[in-house]
């Protein structure tokens, strides 16, 4: 993403994301938005916020299959054909699912506050990609401290540091805060984007509705 360190800062498109690290839509919306981004060319300012799919989850989580099933409705094969879905469309814009039966549905919250942490450290964009990465190709559970600190390790962070960050629980409460301002807001579902402070759009959207978006925005300024 563009380091809006070099930039003047007028000329930068402020672009805030409200998603969770399990939300698959939030990583095909945020690479679709990506490329529309490097085909328009617009300097943009990425800022994620937290969003829990599953504030309530236990700490042992539950299979992701069956937790769709039963939060969704869905049937076996209706599942089957949205991760054969989202496999095809992450292939086309270079990010891998990698989904199995065994897969988790794990409680988020920690993740949560480690990027909140990471923020000022430079590294919450990184930091978000790698746990990304982490859940869907290498289905890891985004719920453990010790693999929470080794992803924070992998973009340049202190393990140490992140430990006792997850340990302290430091930053629940203003995590939790965040996360309430949101849905006080109107957000029921993720991702949403949200672009310049106040023109809001949810889902995943695709390519061309996020280029055509941005440009109309340019376009206003």
């Amino acid at each position: 993403m563009t380091d809006v360190s070099d930039l003047d800062m007028e000329e930068v498109l402020q672009i805030d994301i409200v998603s969770d690290v399990v939300c698959p839509w939030c990583i095909v919306g945020f690479k679709q938005l990506e490329k529309a981004i490097e085909q328009t060319g617009v300097s943009a300012a990425i800022k994620w916020h937290p969003f829990e799919l599953n504030p309530d989850m236990a700490a042992e989580g539950e299979n992701l299959r069956e937790h769709i099933m039963r939060k969704y409705g869905s049937t076996a094969e209706q599942s089957q054909a949205a991760r054969e879905r989202l496999t095809e469309l992450g292939e086309g814009l270079g990010f891998e699912f990698a989904f199995t039966d065994d897969m988790r549905m794990v409680n988020t919250f920690k993740a949560h506050q480690l990027l909140h942490w990471a923020g000022p450290e430079g590294k919450e964009h990184p930091l978000k990609m790698a746990l990304f990465k982490a859940y869907f190709k290498d289905r890891k559970d985004l719920n453990d401290n010790e693999i929470l600190a080794d992803e924070a390790e992998s973009v340049g962070l202190d393990r140490a540091t992140a430990l006792r960050v997850l340990e302290s629980e430091q930053f629940a409460e203003v995590v939790r805060e965040e996360e309430a301002f949101w849905i006080q807001n109107g957000i029921q579902g993720v991702p949403a984007v949200v672009f310049e402070r106040r023109h809001l759009i949810t889902g995943a959207q695709g390519v061309d509705n996020y280029t055509a978006i941005l440009k109309q925005l340019v376009e206003a300024e």
